[in-house]
């Protein structure tokens, strides 16, 4: 299944990054370009494994590393109340 931002969440380029709006609450979140590629890459389609991959490819991150890290984003984002899926 695909996970991807819910309804009612803008996201914005930064030079950091990514800020996450929730237009519903107000609240923000800034995401470092780390966490900026795994949400790109989540709402664009892609899954968990496609997002760690792209850590990998881009920053060089170590696999194991990059699939637990993933994970643990996604567990944060959702808890937030950010993705759907």
């Amino acid at each position: 299944m695909t996970t991807m931002l819910r309804n009612g969440i803008l996201m914005t380029e930064t030079e950091y990054g990514v800020v996450l709006l929730d237009e519903h609450t107000g609240a923000y979140y800034t995401l470092n370009p780390t966490a900026a590629l795994v949400v790109r890459t989540l709402d664009s389609g892609g899954d968990d494994e496609a997002a760690a991959a792209a850590l990998v490819a881009q920053f060089g991150a170590d696999p194991g590393t990059a699939g637990t890290d993933v994970a643990e984003l996604v567990g944060s984002l959702r808890t937030a109340g950010l993705l759907r899926r």
